[in-house]
């Protein structure tokens, strides 16, 4: 095929459909220059290789495909991970979890606080703890095998020491108790129409039952018997659930039941101590 120039690369783009910073993010990535270098040489031609790299790339991101799946990696507090359609893209509301959790980490590392991190994923939760308490002592598990094999890389590559089991919620870690267990789990349910737009993320970490809380019920269920005493659970859900978490854990004899909002300032994460 012919070779692009930036102009007409960007002009592409909007003919397909695709967000403009997204665009522009993708031919920089491209031609590994600057948004700015674009700006300034819109007239500069692509290589033949870059062209044909750009179309590619343009048309998974037409069809719904996440930029950081494109690009193979997600920041995240502070940390590039390594991502792909093995694991959701991690978002920056669940740094509202990290941050909390942080926050109670830090009035417990003279005990060498227990932390496990429920359906790691990438890594993301687990691996930010760690990098910020190095004195926590650190498990992540997951039910996918393809899951953990990402975070095993990411945890390499970044060189910290977080202890990754296989399994399916608290059945990895029977017998063990934790100051602090946190989880970003499934819990959008079955038949929510925003599910269209995550076709390329893997369905299993995201939708949970008719009303989306099977995962959460799971979890909160069997929390007690995994928390030291005075230990916190703290969850990730829906902008719609808080109440609904808030109730379970009110049922299962939790207490300091608080909630903690997003960046658009929906309730996001709620906890509570055993």
């Amino acid at each position: 095929m012919t070779p692009l120039s930036v102009r007409e690369a960007l002009a592409t783009a909007r003919a397909s459909g695709v967000d403009g910073l997204d665009a522009q993010l993708l031919l920089a990535t491209c031609v590994e220059q600057s948004r700015s270098w674009l700006i300034a040489h819109d007239e500069a031609l692509l290589t033949p290789a870059h062209s044909d790299r750009f179309r590619s790339w343009l048309a998974r991101r037409a069809a719904g495909e996440p930029l950081a799946y494109l690009f193979g990696e997600k920041e995240f507090h502070g940390l590039v991970l390594q991502v792909d359609a093995r694991v959701l893209v991690p978002r920056p509301d669940t740094e509202t979890l990290v941050d909390w959790a942080l926050e109670l980490l830090a009035a417990r590392l003279d005990s060498a606080p227990r932390v496990v991190d429920l359906g790691t994923g990438s890594g993301a939760i687990a691996l930010a703890l760690k990098h910020a308490q190095p004195g926590a002592a650190v498990t992540a598990l997951d039910a996918s095998g393809g899951a953990l094999e990402v975070a095993r890389a990411n945890a390499a590559a970044l060189r910290l020491d977080v202890r990754l089991v296989s399994g399916n919620w608290w059945s990895a870690v029977q017998g063990e108790r934790f100051d602090i267990a946190v989880s970003n789990p499934p819990y959008i349910a079955l038949h929510d129409p925003h599910l269209a737009a995550l076709t390329h993320e893997p369905a299993t970490a995201l939708t949970a039952g008719i009303d989306g809380l099977d995962a959460l019920r799971h979890i909160i269920d069997h929390a007690a018997a995994h928390l030291r005493p005075g230990g916190w659970l703290l969850l990730e859900h829906g902008h719609d659930q808080g109440e609904s978490v808030r109730g379970l854990l009110l049922q299962h004899g939790f207490a300091r039941v608080e909630a903690r909002r997003d960046l658009a300032g929906h309730w996001r994460c709620t906890g509570a101590q055993v």
